[in-house]
């Protein structure tokens, strides 16, 4: 079969609503097309064409997982792939420094979502939806481990995800090192740190909301100028993740609101 003769029947959908695109050439094509891509996943063992795509991936700083062939089987549910198959995004990604450019612009303190580990898509998509409506100037995601802007963000978010920039970045660390050498203070979620109520959030800030399973990682919290807690006044420990993050954005909107109020 003629990939390139067929590269509009070279998409697909997955259950999500994600956008697939199927085989060697509709991918080259794609990527030459500088089409918006979230990832590639590749069969290592498949030669020939692939080494091409790797490159395009490379210089455009898609990410690539090597995955076995029955995981492609299963994503292509039938149709033939040729060891390729890549993922369609919902929006451009942006560099973490635009962030404290849209900041500036709009005469504000920074106000930055800074996502740990974040792998469920719809947690990320409910997060960019309240991050959004909470006035934040942006989210800042790594490329790796962690879920990114496909459809299923794109509808979880409704809309906001078209609306929000997005930062992803191949070192969550060396970002917040970015951040705070600009002058943003960075607090992170965590049991063990001081009540969210107790806490001045009305500087320029970047909330450090950490993985669904484990919190924030141990380099992240290390990064952290301050930790902030949630009171837990039941038998459950912690909330899920975009409501704790919904929570504590809202009392950055709270707090800043009433420092306005005051002025």
């Amino acid at each position: 079969m003629n990939d390139k003769k067929n590269f509009d029947s070279g998409k697909s959908s997955h259950d999500s609503g994600e956008e697939l695109i199927l085989g060697r050439n509709p991918v080259i094509e794609a990527l030459k097309a500088d089409k918006l891509i979230d990832m590639i996943f590749v069969n290592p063992d498949a030669k020939g064409s692939i080494t091409l795509i790797n490159k395009l991936a490379r210089d455009r700083d898609i990410p690539v997982k090597q995955v076995r062939e029955a995981k492609l089987n299963a994503m292509a549910k039938g149709a033939a792939h040729q060891g390729v198959i890549a993922i369609g995004a919902c929006a451009k990604y942006v560099e973490p420094e635009e962030l404290l450019d849209i900041a500036a612009q709009k005469g504000e303190d920074p106000f930055i979502i800074i996502c740990d580990e974040i792998e469920d898509p719809h947690n990320l998509g409910a997060i960019i939806r309240t991050a959004e409506a909470a006035g934040a100037h942006g989210v800042i995601i790594p490329k790796r481990r962690s879920a990114s802007l496909n459809h299923t963000v794109f509808k979880t978010s409704a809309g906001a995800a078209s609306w929000l920039p997005v930062a992803r970045v191949s070192n969550l660390a060396a970002a917040v090192d970015m951040l705070k050498k600009n002058g943003v203070w960075i607090y992170g979620t965590d049991g063990a740190g001081e009540s969210y109520s107790k806490v001045s959030l009305t500087g320029p800030m970047g909330l450090v909301i950490g993985s669904e399973g484990f919190g924030m990682s141990r380099l992240m919290k290390d990064k952290c100028d301050f930790l902030l807690s949630l009171p837990m006044a039941g038998e459950i420990t912690s909330l899920n993740a975009s409501v704790a993050a919904g929570i504590f954005m809202y009392e950055v909107v709270r707090q800043r609101e009433l420092k306005r109020n005051m002025e």
